[in-house]
């Protein structure tokens, strides 16, 4: 099974590209990071209740206020109210030593919950016969699933300027200080691209998002028709679907090639940064 993972950084056009590849003629089965991270802290789960203890009592509105219906209801009770995601998203996003560590944190709670929530997804479309599957991860690189993908697909604008424009025009609420402190919590666009293209020209592919949708789905279909070339084709996807043992070798073998881009990427990057 391809496992393409797809990454961007916020407000490059991630979303549009996942949308493009659920629509035909791709037709591919999405594992949506951001929903599932959502789910794994959905009121009453061991996430959320990891968060509450945490930053509860020093986040005193944490949570959202209770609905109308709630406030009438005895039986409603404080765990039943989802976490507010603005205020925790202030607590953790920025630069500064504690909202790193904050953030830490709850990448901590939330990363291995996520990451097996999306190992039950992946057995379930291979068990139903998908030849792949495409894995939704904003912070693919951040939390080191680049290395379970066999093509990286990196969603990129050139301009950190339309950048900014496209956040504060989807997010009108967001002040230009908290823009700029969402855009600094992730990896530059720049290093994700030289990460993505550091695997290789099979295994990591750049999709460019500065002009407008009809280019966009122009610059999607490019990048899949090279991922279905160098795929393999059916009669290998087949194969592997119908034998076990030679899918995990494949699997085991294709991890380490992209363990060992990684590390060496990392090597190159640690050396530059000692000659400066």
């Amino acid at each position: 099974m391809i496992i393409i993972g797809l990454t961007g950084s916020i407000a490059t056009g991630k979303s549009t590209v996942s949308s493009l590849l659920r629509s035909p003629p791709h037709s591919l089965p999405i594992i949506d990071a951001d929903i599932l991270a959502r789910e794994v802290v959905s009121p009453g789960t061991y996430g959320y209740n990891r968060i509450l203890s945490h930053f509860g009592p020093t986040t005193p509105d944490l949570l959202l206020p209770p609905s109308e219906d709630s406030k009438h209801n005895d039986s409603s009770s404080r765990q039943a109210r989802p976490l507010n995601r603005a205020v925790l998203g202030r607590r953790v996003f920025g630069s500064s030593p504690s909202r790193q560590r904050d953030r830490k944190v709850l990448n901590s709670i939330i990363h291995p919950l996520v990451r097996l929530a999306m190992l039950r997804s992946i057995l379930y479309y291979h068990l139903r016969g998908y030849r792949a599957c495409v894995l939704d991860i904003p912070l693919l690189y951040e939390s080191a699933l680049d290395i379970f993908c066999s093509v990286v697909v990196m969603v990129a604008v050139a301009s950190p300027e339309l950048q900014m424009k496209r956040l504060r025009a989807r997010d009108t609420a967001l002040s230009p200080q908290e823009a700029s402190d969402r855009v600094g919590s992730q990896i530059a666009v720049g290093e994700k691209v030289e990460r993505t293209r550091a695997r290789g020209g099979r295994r990591g592919k750049v999709v460019w998002n500065d002009a407008g949708l009809e280019e966009l789905d122009l610059e999607v279909r490019r990048v899949m028709g090279e991922v279905e070339q160098e795929g393999g084709g059916l009669v290998w996807g087949w194969w592997l679907w119908g034998s076990p043992v030679g899918a995990v070798g494949v699997g085991a073998w294709e991890v380490w090639r992209a363990w060992a881009a990684r590390r060496k990427w990392e090597e190159e990057r640690g050396r530059e940064r000692a000659r400066l």
